[in-house]
């Protein structure tokens, strides 16, 4: 991993754009991450964020993937997150936010979504 404290990089998957994010979401990054994600919603059909690379998550990354559900909620665009692990997954499981999005276990998943 680089020094940076967040990275990204994207593939095309069953139709998805798959938004792979690596290292912390957190309020140092949360601002950078929601922007670039709201330029991918704007140049895709469906996007899902791949969270297995993410080793923590504030909860200002929590309101950055809400916000960019709420976003691709209004475009009409499916809106998933693939992947999550460990705390990360713990902390969006505390959150609840399965009640507000698509949270897969892993990319595969996304063929039937």
């Amino acid at each position: 991993m680089s020094d940076l404290p967040i990275s990204y990089s994207s593939e095309e998957i069953n139709g998805w754009l798959l938004w792979h994010l690596q290292g912390r979401l957190d309020r140092l990054t949360a601002e950078e991450t929601a922007a670039k994600g709201e330029d991918l919603l704007a140049g895709c059909r469906k996007l899902a964020l791949d969270l297995s690379a993410l080793s923590y998550l504030s909860s200002a990354g929590i309101r950055t993937i809400l916000k960019l559900a709420s976003t691709a909620g209004q475009a009409g665009k499916p809106f998933s997150v693939v992947s999550p692990g460990g705390m990360v997954k713990e902390i969006l499981e505390m959150a609840r936010l399965d009640m507000f999005v698509n949270i897969y276990s892993s990319a595969e998943e996304l063929e039937n979504a």
